[in-house]
């Protein structure tokens, strides 16, 4: 699998302009990757973890197994979070987060409500 387009590396680095992160500013450390590829995944360090120095917030990416891809993937990833911060908008793990708290909640008083019906009766 071939690395990221020029223009969406371009697109991310017009983003990093925009939003005031700069390259010196993230750590990056390359560690073996988990999951599917065997030999490959074993040897090879291909997963990339990076660290905004400023913010102190940090992310692992690992999916792929070009050092290279990963590379450019982790910086979305940390970009986006940095983004949102900067925004003061939930990131989307909290969301989702929320989220199933709320559909739990929504089964639980349902159940409830089925076990009072049962009594009742």
């Amino acid at each position: 699998m071939p690395g990221p387009d020029i223009e969406k590396i371009r697109a991310l680095e017009k983003k990093m302009d925009h939003l005031g992160i700069h390259k010196k500013d993230i750590r990056e450390k390359f560690i073996r990757s988990s999951g599917r590829g065997g030999q490959k995944v074993n040897k090879s360090s291909s997963a990339v973890f990076l660290t905004h120095l400023p913010t102190q917030i940090s992310v692992k990416f690992g999916k792929h197994r070009s050092q290279h891809l990963n590379r450019f993937m982790a910086l979305r990833h940390l970009v986006e979070k940095i983004e949102q911060l900067k925004s003061g908008m939930p990131d989307t793990t909290a969301r989702k987060l929320a989220r199933l708290k709320k559909q739990k909640q929504r089964r639980r008083k349902k159940a409830l409500n089925k076990v009072d019906a049962r009594k009742t009766n």
